[in-house]
């Protein structure tokens, strides 16, 4: 195969396995996020600890917007206008298993 058979397949194969990457991790991420919520639920019915609405809307007014700022930055490094990239990513968000 010639560089030229193989240029177009590049492309198309980098944002899959992109968007592969990024949906395993969007997974694992939002699995441990209701792990913790869990068991922040069950250390507050517990009486373990105590946290008032106040608390959290003052906690989410200074982290929230750390976020939303990281979002947009990862925004403009990811190729998600790319459909091999979706496609890779709804694979990864979906566990596909790449060994048996």
């Amino acid at each position: 195969m010639s560089p030229l058979d193989i240029a177009w397949v590049v492309p198309i194969i980098i944002p899959f396995f992109m968007g592969l990457i990024v949906g395993l991790i969007l997974r694992r991420t939002i699995n441990l996020m209701l792990m913790f919520t869990v068991l922040a639920i069950l250390l507050i019915i517990s009486g373990t600890i105590s946290i008032t609405l106040p608390e959290i809307f003052d906690y989410a007014a200074k982290v929230l917007p750390k976020i939303i700022e990281l979002g947009k930055s990862s925004l403009n490094i990811l190729p998600y206008s790319s459909i091999s990239f979706i496609i890779g990513l709804i694979l990864g968000l979906q566990g596909i298993r790449l060994r048996r």
